[in-house]
């Protein structure tokens, strides 16, 4: 079983920075895809950025420009930089891998969670 844990949420105002990382322990042979998605209060959970095998990124228009998605593959680990933060930035963000524990075994895990309140 693959965990995902997550780490470096916080309070910081609007124009400040984060960075979220997610780091994957248990049995992983081949990370496929990462995924970082956020939920406001009373909103449904949406995509802010991705990455596949090949690195190639891909980010959703309200924060492209501001978040890099980036892995450290030695560490297993993976990061959502996010700069020029805003209020409508404040969520509990949620990162997802999805890969392979063996050639012919696949996974997909949920980090826990981290909360990031941008104040005005």
């Amino acid at each position: 079983q693959v965990q995902l844990e997550e780490s470096g949420g916080g309070l910081v105002q609007a124009g400040g920075s984060l960075r979220l990382s997610c780091a994957a322990s248990g049995s992983i042979f081949r990370i496929n895809f990462i995924r970082w998605y956020r939920q406001a209060p009373g909103k449904q959970r949406e995509y802010v950025a991705s990455m596949s095998a090949d690195s190639s990124t891909n980010y959703a228009d309200s924060v492209k420009g501001r978040f890099t998605i980036s892995r450290d593959n030695a560490k297993n680990t993976v990061y959502l930089q996010m700069n020029s933060l805003k209020p409508e930035d404040t969520a509990v963000y949620y990162c997802k891998i999805e890969g392979r524990t063996t050639a012919l075994e696949t996974f997909g895990s949920w980090g826990q969670g981290s909360q990031v309140t941008v104040s005005a």
